[in-house]
C-alpha cells in the first residue's frame, strides 16, 4: 500500500513538473543548432555605410523598390516579414538567373522581378488546387505544414500577373517532386526555397537546389522557426543538413542561407 501511494505521488509530482516546465522542456528539445549571423555575413552588399560618430546607414545599394501588404487587410497567404522580403531584393540586384521553390502569392517572386537586372531570368514554381489536392499525407510529418500546402495553393492569378516585370518570369505549376534538374544544374545565382514544409517535401527541394545552384551562388530557406508545427520539420531537417554543410541563420528573421564556395 506505502509502495503504491508513493508511487502514485512519484508520478503525480512527475506529471506537474512536465506540465509546469512544458515550454522549457519544449524550447530545449527544439534547440537552433544553425549559428545565427548579421545580414552583413551574406554578402558585401549588406556593409552598411560608418558615418563620424560610427552610426550605420544605409548604403545606395540598400535602396530596393518593395510592395508593403497588409497581411489581414490584403487577405494574403503565405506572406515572409518585409525585413526578409528586403534581403530577398538585395540579393536580387546581384543575380541573373533566380529559382524559386514556392510561389504562393507571388509576392517574392515579384519583388525579385522588380530588383534584378533588366537581363535577369526568374524560374518559379507552385502547385495549383488540383494538384495540392492529390497530395499524399505521410505518417510523422507535419500535419499543419500539409493543411497549409493544400490552402497556399489557390492562386490562379499573382502579384506579378499583368505588370512590366512579368516577362522575366517563367512561372509553372509543377510538383517540385517531379521537378526534373538535368537541364539545370549548376546554372542560378539564387534559389529560394519556400514551397511545401513537409520533411520529403524539403529534403526534396533542398537537395535539387545544391545541385541547381552555381559556385558562389546562395541557397535561402524561409520558416526556420522552432516550436511551430508547420515548420517543425523545416526546422528539423535543416538543423540536420548543418552538419554536413555551412548553413548560417540570419539574425531578427526565419531565413537561413548557405553559399556555394
Amino acid at each position: 500500500m506505502i509502495k503504491s501511494i508513493f508511487f502514485i505521488s512519484l508520478f503525480i509530482n512527475l506529471f506537474l513538473v512536465i506540465v509546469l516546465n512544458k515550454k522549457k522542456i519544449k524550447k530545449f528539445i527544439n534547440k537552433k543548432i544553425i549559428k545565427t549571423v548579421n545580414i552583413e555575413k551574406i554578402n558585401p552588399i549588406f556593409k552598411p555605410r560608418i558615418i563620424s560618430d560610427n552610426s550605420k546607414f544605409p548604403s545606395k545599394e540598400h535602396v530596393t523598390k518593395m510592395v508593403l501588404v497588409h497581411d489581414e487587410e490584403y487577405n494574403v497567404k503565405g506572406l515572409i516579414s518585409d525585413y526578409e522580403t528586403w534581403i530577398l531584393a538585395i540579393m536580387s540586384k546581384i543575380s541573373l538567373n533566380i529559382f524559386e521553390f514556392g510561389t504562393c502569392s507571388g509576392k517574392t517572386t515579384y519583388i525579385m522581378a522588380l530588383n534584378s537586372p533588366d537581363n535577369a531570368k526568374i524560374k518559379t514554381i507552385t502547385l495549383n488546387e488540383d494538384q495540392a489536392s492529390n497530395l499524399n499525407f505521410k505518417s510523422g510529418e507535419s500535419k499543419s505544414a500539409y493543411i497549409n500546402s493544400k490552402n497556399e495553393s489557390s492562386y490562379k492569378e499573382f502579384m506579378f500577373s499583368g505588370t512590366s516585370c512579368e516577362s522575366k518570369i517563367d512561372f509553372s505549376f509543377k510538383n517540385s517532386m517531379d521537378l526534373d534538374i538535368k537541364d539545370l544544374k549548376n546554372k542560378y545565382d539564387l534559389i529560394f526555397i519556400d514551397g511545401g514544409h513537409t520533411y520529403s517535401i524539403i529534403k526534396n527541394d533542398t537537395e535539387k537546389a545544391l545541385e541547381m545552384i552555381k559556385k558562389n551562388g546562395y541557397v535561402f530557406w524561409h520558416d526556420y522557426t522552432p516550436n511551430k508545427s508547420s515548420t517543425k520539420d523545416v526546422f528539423k531537417y535543416l538543423n540536420s543538413l548543418s552538419k554536413k554543410i555551412s548553413i548560417y541563420h540570419i539574425k531578427d528573421t526565419n531565413m537561413c542561407f548557405y553559399k556555394k564556395e
